[in-house]
């Protein structure tokens, strides 16, 4: 079989992204790796110096996420009709969910196999964005967070619930009834007073089921909706087309984001020799959960390997681990989708915003590791009863977990307060969270990618009979895109040949 000059032009047109964007992964460890050899100490910021322009690049993605996924969302419910919008959703939610649950198992299983945990492990010294909180207040909040009072607030603040220390009475801080007869117990946290109050951060979750709302909306509208249906496709379309151009600076945010974060760590060997254990753990965790039991899945439903599916996304994981981010590596898994896997945008632009929110398999997995591992530095055996709460709770911290940097860190005190360990233990694993956040952030934008193609192979035919089209498609699911120039065709993706 000759290889012809087009075709290997072709093959480096399509993948010298992917392949800049590794390079720049692998160049930024070396150069902060480089950089750490000189005899000085860095400071904070001379750091933030080396990280600038890998910041910039950082901010323009997240620039892209809110008129990315809305009007993308409302163009896909509102396109479909109303059953076949639920059964969509209904197969994306069961499959976010029960890889959920799966992460968190594997993560028990491991963690309680290898025991990574050791008597006496020492404490990070820096402190950790910790506050007090009940695992009720946690999960109401989520629910709150569905229906923000105000759109415009929910795109840039979330609320959450603050409990207010009591104060103690006595030497011996004991409860007492305070002047309005109330009970208070400063060691009880579900006795303490409470209130509201507001967070920077956008409430993508509101946003996206508002999204949803008003696609449905439109799409019971029929004709009378049409003009805002279109307004909204266009506006989808131009924020695809801003995305393209964002993604190109990719290699150089992502070796400058990187660059950055291996020289503002503090310690590299003294870390490895501290919770190379726990590390190895989670990672062991990943790697099998993101390549062995989602491509299994995959390969079950879909009855294609998934190797090129995977490959061709390359370019989504390797933002996801420069950013740390699942919401920021969105437009860019979007975009691989439509394009190299030609996944119907109807599913893709569904489908994805809702993954990106509360599909977080690699934080629910870390999240159970991290727990049981605390427990067992702090020499605490968790009963069958305690494993399976760790389990649950992971499960909707991981849900509530914003798709930010090191949002899972702050979920943890919720984790850990319910088998009633120390909030202030998570400084253990301090040190080395900044880098499995970015490992488990690329397994959670996989698991959205691969959750897009099953759902897509499950609901190819009846979007087929919506169309009124013929059903063309090779028995055992989608074809499988190379790696090769997409060419546009009647307004359809299809394989240049």
């Amino acid at each position: 079989m000759s290889i012809s000059k087009e075709k290997v032009l072709g093959c480096v047109k399509s993948s010298g992204l992917t392949l800049a964007t590794m390079f720049g992964v692998i160049g930024g460890v070396i150069f902060g790796l480089a950089l750490r050899q000189t005899d000085r100490k860095w400071t904070d910021r001379e750091v933030m110096y080396v990280s600038y322009l890998g910041e910039l690049f950082l901010r323009m993605l997240k620039a892209l996420i809110l008129p990315l996924i809305v009007p993308s969302l409302i163009t896909a419910v509102g396109s479909l009709d109303m059953s076949l919008s639920g059964r969509v959703g209904g197969r994306a939610v069961g499959y976010y969910m029960g890889t959920t649950v799966l992460a968190v198992i594997l993560g028990i299983i491991l963690v309680t196999t290898i025991h990574p945990g050791v008597s006496g492990q020492e404490r990070s010294g820096k402190k950790v964005e910790s506050r007090e909180v009940t695992t009720p207040d946690t999960l109401l909040d989520l629910i709150r967070q569905m229906f923000p009072p105000n759109l415009l607030q929910a795109t840039m603040q979330q609320y959450r619930t603050t409990l207010i220390h009591p104060g103690c009475e006595n030497e011996n801080c004991t409860g007492y009834y305070d002047d309005s007869g109330q009970w208070r117990d400063p060691n009880n946290t579900s006795t303490w007073k409470f209130k509201g109050e507001w967070t920077n951060g956008s409430n993508i979750l509101g946003l996206v089921f508002f999204a949803i709302i008003l696609g449905i909306a439109l799409a019971t509208l029929g004709e009378k909706g049409k003009p805002l249906l279109n307004f909204f496709t266009c506006m989808a379309d131009a924020m695809m087309t801003i995305t393209t151009w964002v993604i190109n600076l990719a290699p150089v945010g992502v070796f400058f984001l990187i660059g950055g974060q291996v020289l503002g760590v503090e310690d590299l060997g003294t870390v490895v020799n501290q919770l190379g254990w726990y590390f190895s753990t989670v990672l062991i965790g990943l790697f099998v959960h993101g390549f062995t039991a989602l491509p299994i899945i995959f390969t079950v439903v879909t009855r294609t390997l998934p190797f090129r599916f995977i490959a061709n996304m390359t370019n989504a994981f390797t933002t996801a681990f420069g950013t740390g981010s699942s919401s920021a590596t969105l437009p860019v898994t979007i975009n691989l989708l439509e394009t190299k896997n030609n996944i119907d945008p109807r599913v893709c632009r569904f489908v994805l915003p809702i993954g990106a929110t509360i599909n977080m398999d690699g934080t629910a997995l870390y999240e159970a590791v991290a727990a049981i591992f605390i427990s067992q530095v702090n020499n605490m055996q968790l009963s069958i009863g305690q494993i399976l709460a760790v389990s649950v709770t992971a499960t909707a911290a991981s849900i509530g977990a914003a798709g930010i940097p090191q949002a899972g860190l702050v979920t943890m005190v919720m984790v850990l307060e319910t088998v009633g360990l120390p909030a202030e233990d998570v400084t253990i694993i301090l040190a080395v969270d900044w880098l499995l956040d970015r490992f488990r952030t690329a397994i959670n934008v996989l698991g959205d990618s691969l959750g897009a193609g099953i759902v897509y192979h499950l609901s190819k035919d009846e979007l087929d009979e919506m169309e009124g089209k013929p059903k063309q498609h090779p028995e055992g699911g989608f074809e499988s895109v190379p790696m090769t120039d997409i060419d546009e065709v009647n307004g359809e993706h299809k394989n240049s040949k």
